[in-house]
């Protein structure tokens, strides 16, 4: 199908709040929207989505083409991406699941959803199965809303820590008798955690350390130094993300000497951070306001709850934030909604054959 199929299904998506028309009327639909491979750009697709075990999937089903569809390539090489689910928009991990549990999943999406069992019969390669994490804070109830920029360094900094301590965890938990390959879901979460220090970081250097150092001139010493751990947290991280560049094999070993390495280098700085931070940080509120104009109304947030000078708030990756586009390679829904979805998400017809 043409390309502009997929932004019509996107726009009436999310005019609709999730109900569309057409051959997905009542079918159980989201928006995905990854972060391409190689362009870095955000791209957005609707899948059809099943749920079992408690658990969110969608299927790489491509209708059973003998390539995987490029959202799936995507999400690979970057873990983090955002979902939209009715009139709900959340960020997700997205874990392809493997072996024994992937078997298991994959018989219970065909049970709900026959048609993917007619995708797997016309191709040789396996389809991916892949979960929808949402990571749970780390509280396990939500944050308070953040109400001055010291509030969301922190809620950053508990994101930052909180995802180090689950990958270091599961790498630890990985025994020298399993296989040599760690596993697409630490590889996965290790990946997100990776993206998701890079945003952080890049926007302390890029906005929030430039403008802290034109009105707190008395800080040059300390941002330095933060600028100087950022290069040398970077370079560690540069070497988890070679590590995990294969899919099949990795080094077990060494990986768990890295993020030994990062989480201390890590933990270290977020300490220091903090301590010299967050005294300025608290009078800063949040969202920021702008200055206003002598004889003006009153102050208003600024646009796109950006931090002083336009610098954007630091938190955790939100992958599809920047404009959305249709994902090459497969504009047409990879996975379409099942039609005439029963009761509790089961479905009497699988997907609608043809599409994707």
């Amino acid at each position: 199908m043409p390309m502009s199929f997929n932004l019509n299904v996107i726009e009436e998506f999310r005019a609709n709040g999730g109900r569309v028309g057409g051959p997905f009327e009542g079918g159980d639909l989201l928006l995905l929207t990854t972060t391409g491979a190689r362009s870095g750009r955000p791209h957005t697709v609707p899948l059809g989505y099943v749920r079992a075990e408690g658990l969110l999937l969608v299927v790489a089903s491509a209708a059973g083409a003998p390539e995987h569809p490029q959202w799936y390539r995507n999400l690979l090489a970057h873990p983090a991406v955002r979902v939209e689910l009715g009139t709900e928009a959340f960020d997700t991990v997205a874990v392809p699941a493997e072996g024994a549990c992937r078997e298991r999943l994959f018989a219970a999406v065909v049970r709900k959803a026959p048609g993917y069992g007619g995708y797997q019969a016309h191709t040789e390669r396996e389809l991916p199965v892949v979960v929808l994490e949402r990571p749970e804070p780390p509280s396990g109830s939500p944050a308070p809303a953040a109400r001055s920029l010291a509030d969301k360094l922190l809620e950053s900094h508990t994101w930052l820590r909180a995802q180090l301590r689950h990958v270091r965890e599961e790498a630890h938990a990985h025994l020298p008798g399993r296989p040599a390959t760690l596993g697409l879901q630490l590889r996965q979460h290790c990946l997100a955690f990776c993206d998701g220090l890079t945003h952080h970081h890049t926007g302390e250097d890029a906005a929030v350390f430039p403008a802290l150092a034109r009105s707190h001139p008395e800080l040059a010493d300390v941002l330095a130094r933060l600028g100087e751990q950022h290069r040398a947290i970077g370079r560690i991280k540069e070497e988890l993300v070679a590590l995990l560049a294969g899919i099949a094999a990795t080094e077990p070993e060494r990986l768990r000497t890295e993020l030994d390495r990062m989480s201390a280098e890590l933990e270290a700085h977020l300490d220091f951070e903090e301590a010299e931070l967050l005294p300025v940080l608290a009078g800063i509120p949040f969202p920021p306001t702008r200055p206003v104009p002598s004889g003006s109304a009153a102050n208003e947030p600024a646009r796109n709850g950006s931090a002083p000078n336009g610098s954007a708030p630091n938190e955790p990756a939100r992958n599809g934030s920047a404009p959305n586009e249709p994902a090459r390679n497969g504009s047409a829904p990879n996975e379409p909604a099942r039609n005439k979805s029963a009761p509790n998400g089961s479905t009497s017809s699988g997907p609608t054959p043809g599409h994707g």
